[in-house]
């Protein structure tokens, strides 16, 4: 049966198919293509969380936590975390301030080895009342920051992984449990202060050396969090090979990325290491300070001498400035006393106290330069 189609139909339809000839038919419309995705931004120390830095992050929290006089103590038990040297219970302080800001501390206090050990081996409790830790003290820039204070006493500068049975007898002689420590320590620190508007990290003798460890770990939990890092006798000069021995007693290498053939000089001095983390970091700031002729680092620790010792810390503070003119500055006083954050806070050095050059640099101020006696 055939289909019958009107006459209006039949030029409806001639009309439709001549409106929608080649010659009449607009171009099809060009939609945007998408932009592409923009890379990724780099993470600072992703080589050092690849080669397990971070490890302990997360891993153990503290068996008490206790209020005293304003001061919470977070003391962490037995077993296989963390450990003071000899096997003694590890503790950290905290102290809630009036400011956004956050100061961590880590304190001194010798080192050991197969080779040398004079070592605090006990966590003392709460936070002493000296210098910058001093809320009292006159013209402390710190004084109304939140505080988290770390106790030192694992004997390889809070960066250490190993332990051993020195007398063979079968039992542990030395734990060297630094980075558990460090990480135990902080997630407490991040549970309390979780948005602190600014961090300044800092220490003082093998305290100032757990600063280079420290460091990464307080990056990856604060990735967005502007760091001063303020570092008290605990410059990275040493002699060839000296490094490379505590770092593999103390299992503390994978801090070195494995490519960086120059985070550790010939000579042995670990200046390379600090422009790789100033590299990594755009949003880190550096000062080191040090005595030219600091008797524990240079006659007790390192064995380098004094004079040997002052001739390379002035080269290396100036490598290092010279690599970072916006990020780094250094103060060196005259003698060979030891560490200012506590003991010499208000010492001048070139007629500027110490407590004003932390000052300068905590307020971005350009005041803030490398001084020398």
């Amino acid at each position: 049966m055939k289909t019958a189609f009107s006459p209006v139909l039949l030029a409806l339809s001639l009309i439709l198919i001549a409106g929608c000839s080649d010659s009449d038919n607009p171009p099809p419309v060009q939609l945007p293509q998408p932009e592409p995705e923009p890379e990724p931004e780099p993470v600072p120390f992703e080589v050092l969380y690849e080669q397990g830095v971070d490890q302990y992050l997360g891993e153990y929290t503290p068996m008490t936590s206790e209020t005293i006089d304003g001061v919470v103590q977070h003391t962490f038990g037995a077993g296989d975390g963390p450990l003071c040297l000899l096997g003694d219970e590890y503790t950290m302080a905290t102290r809630e301030g009036t400011a956004g800001d956050l100061m961590i501390f880590l304190e001194g206090g010798g080192a050991c080895s197969s080779l040398f050990c004079q070592a605090t081996s006990t966590a003392a409790p709460g936070i002493p009342l000296r210098g910058i830790l001093d809320p009292a003290f006159a013209n402390n820039p710190a004084a109304d920051y939140n505080v988290a204070y770390l106790p030192y006493c694992d004997g390889s500068v809070f960066s250490g992984d190993a332990e051993y049975d020195t007398d063979d007898d079968g039992t542990i002689d030395r734990y060297h449990r630094g980075l558990k420590n460090l990480s135990a320590s902080l997630d407490v620190i991040v549970s309390t202060f979780p948005a602190p508007t600014r961090i300044l990290l800092t220490g003082n003798s093998a305290g100032g050396y757990g600063t280079d460890y420290m460091l990464p770990l307080v990056r990856k939990q604060y990735p967005d969090t502007p760091i001063d890092l303020v570092n008290d006798s605990g410059v990275g000069i040493a002699t060839p090979g000296f490094v490379e021995f505590l770092g593999e007693e103390w299992n503390s290498l994978r801090f070195i990325p494995e490519d960086c053939d120059d985070c550790i000089g010939e000579d042995g001095h670990t200046t390379g290491y600090h422009i790789f983390q100033l590299d990594e970091d755009p949003n880190l700031r550096m000062g080191f300070m040090s005595t030219k002729q600091d008797f524990v680092i240079a006659d007790v620790f390192v064995g380098i001498g004094g004079e040997a010792f002052e001739e390379a810390l002035i080269e290396e503070m100036a490598e290092l400035e010279a690599a970072h003119p916006e990020r780094f500055r250094s103060l060196i006083a005259d003698g060979n006393s030891h560490t200012f954050l506590q003991a010499q806070f208000d010492r001048e050095v070139a007629g500027v106290p110490v407590y004003q050059w932390v000052t300068d640099m905590l307020n971005g101020s350009d005041e803030w330069q490398s001084i020398s006696d």
